[in-house]
């Protein structure tokens, strides 16, 4: 009979009642289940293990089933020792899974987390079991445990008695030290993927003889973010919410059909077609659709933050796709996400993705500390949707440039950019909702109000800059000592070509070096350079480099015979320079002091 009909037996909740029992009941934690099996079979069975992972993914099921295994035993003694097989309950199995086993010490940490609990734990842990095979000690959120008490425990952790063994659960390993870390095997449990999730929903909805809409299981699913607890718990929510419509009928047919539409008024989320409509009337820049949108799914209870944040996640799902089609498979999503979501990863360029996912993210926060949080979102999906058909940064900087390279072609009759026909219809089309008159205008001028500056600096002769080193030559022929060091110092080059410079940075770099440096290149050269910092490690500086072939030469020096004599004739001599023979054209790089300069005579004639 259904504990739920039973008027004498109190209802136990769906994460308790479905809670496994054994290693084959778990899900989405393979890895751990396959580890553990082969150390139980092959008798390496280490003294404490440590489990680790966000709630609800069954860190303490785990400890109680390792438990389990550890003290299984049928009542004809066929069992001789620790086993991961158990078909059927053996002598201890219903008292170690109720927590309820003497043998069996279950403790929360977080109550018990001071160093006389640890120390009753050391007391009592030289005692034989009562009744099982092991004594297993079970600490529940073990990061809670303050230091003197971790600090009491490692002794007895490290080197327990044969008949006892630890199991630890936290959600916070970090906080765990390494000492305690180190004496256990580490297991970090997996969220569990929202498809492996629907599948376990609906095998105990078809046990529970519970009708569901898929759609409904997938929602579920995804709000409980890979917690099998928070699914459980949720879908008993959704159960009862679904069973309200039929108030008045019997106990046993009170729980109605688990809709979607019922999911959604629980959670507070948006009809997911609903948030792709929305979606589709920004990217439109269809504002007043979208605003009528939002008004829409707020009027029905949902909450504004909420929207934005399935907007976001729908531009996730979007660029994941754009990325990885076969995405779409996924059993967890709705067919609407399937075909329109396809549609818009192709249409959509990876860069008006990136921007609506940035200002999303910014108006959440807007939006949960706003006020009137309606108008905040209001305001947010106006940012977007007047941003949609905007040209990115990058396509204006290259519109810029076409008009304003001096190839002979003007700001005013400069031709659509290679591979971009439809140029000049994005920049004069007019706008496919409200008029943006102020935007494009400025869009517009911006090429004319750029050619002004290029007419005065087509006065200034030009100058080719072909390397790195004719660049260090250039700031030494303008006498700019300070920049010429710099450069040679704490510059790493990653590449160069003429117009355009990438470079690293040493920690001993000024914070203004790169502006300074594109400023002076300017002045220098009469054109515009783009100075880039890079990632990238880039090649040694020109100091480091020079550095480095002086060590060089004084080894080569230092295996002459006649040097080692003499080093060896002068106890404490030392190499303190190599310069070339006198008449020697002391022009190569490898031949010059550090700073390039070749040094004084006087140098050249000291013992």
């Amino acid at each position: 009979m259904n504990d739920a009909t039973t008027p004498s037996t109190p209802y136990r909740v769906l994460a308790r009642k479905y809670r496994p029992s054994t290693f084959a009941d778990l899900i989405g934690q393979d890895a751990m289940v396959r580890t553990i099996s082969n150390a139980f079979e092959s008798g390496r069975i280490p003294q404490a293990w440590i489990l680790t992972g966000v709630r609800g993914v069954g860190k303490t099921t785990t400890a109680r089933i390792l438990a389990r295994a550890l003290n299984y035993e049928l009542p004809d003694g066929s069992i001789a020792g620790p086993t991961v097989n158990m078909p059927v309950l053996g002598v201890h199995c219903q008292t170690i899974m109720e927590s309820r086993h003497l043998d069996v010490i279950e403790m929360d940490a977080a109550s018990h987390n001071s160093v006389d609990d640890v120390r009753a734990i050391n007391d009592a842990v030289r005692y034989a079991p009562v009744s099982a095979r092991y004594k297993v000690y079970i600490l529940d959120e073990v990061h809670m445990l303050s230091g003197a008490a971790f600090n009491a425990l490692l002794k007895t952790l490290e080197e327990p008695p044969p008949h006892a063994k630890f199991a630890f659960a936290t959600t916070e390993i970090r906080k765990v030290p390494i000492t305690v870390l180190s004496r256990c095997q580490r297991f970090d449990l997996r969220r569990v993927d929202a498809a492996l999730l629907v599948k376990h929903l609906q095998a105990i909805a078809e046990k529970e003889s519970i009708s569901t809409e898929p759609e409904a299981l997938a929602l579920i699913a995804r709000a409980a973010e890979g917690s099998v607890r928070d699914a459980l718990s949720l879908f008993d929510q959704a159960i009862a919410h679904s069973g309200a419509s039929g108030a008045g009928t019997s106990t046993a047919t009170l729980a109605g059909p688990v809709r979607a539409e019922d999911v959604r008024g629980m959670l507070g989320l948006a009809d997911r077609t609903r948030v792709i409509d929305l979606f589709e009337a920004l990217m439109r820049a269809d504002i007043a659709r979208a605003l009528a949108e939002l008004r829409d799914q707020y009027d029905t209870g949902a909450d504004p933050a909420m929207i934005l944040g399935d907007l976001a996640e729908f531009t996730h799902f979007i660029t994941r796709l754009k990325i990885v089609p076969a995405l779409a498979d996924d059993v967890s999503l709705t067919e609407a996400e399937r075909t329109r979501g396809r549609e818009f990863a192709t249409k959509l360029s990876m860069r008006v993705l990136a921007r609506t996912w940035q200002m999303l993210l910014k108006g959440i926060a807007e939006v949960e500390a706003a006020g009137r949080p309606v108008a905040a979102a209001e305001m947010v999906l106006v940012r977007i949707a007047y941003a949609a058909d905007l040209p990115t940064p990058d396509e204006v900087i290259r519109s810029l440039g076409d008009g304003t390279r001096g190839n002979g072609a003007g700001a005013g009759n400069a031709g659509p950019a290679p591979g971009r026909a439809d140029a000049p219809a994005r920049a004069q089309a007019p706008s496919r909702a409200e008029p943006r008159g102020a935007p494009r205008a400025a869009l517009a001028s911006a090429p004319a109000m750029m050619n002004e500056p290029r007419a005065a600096e087509a006065s200034v002769p030009t100058r080719a800059v072909a390397s790195f080193a004719e660049l260090v030559a250039l700031a030494a022929e303008k006498r700019d000592v300070a920049m010429k060091s710099a450069l040679e110092r704490d510059v790493r080059l990653v590449r160069f070509e003429d117009g355009r410079i990438e470079i690293a940075l040493e920690e001993s770099a000024a914070k203004t070096l790169v502006g300074e440096l594109s400023k002076k290149l300017a002045d220098w050269t009469g054109r515009r350079w783009m100075v880039a910092v890079s990632a990238e490690l880039g090649a040694p500086s020109l100091r480091a480099q020079a550095e480095a072939r002086k060590a060089e030469l004084k080894d080569g020096v230092r295996g002459d015979p006649l040097v080692q004599a003499v080093l060896a004739r002068f106890p404490g001599a030392e190499i303190i320079a190599v310069r070339p023979p006198p008449g020697a054209n002391a022009t190569n790089a490898e031949d010059l002091p550090l700073g390039g300069q070749p040094e004084s005579d006087a140098a050249e004639d000291e013992p």
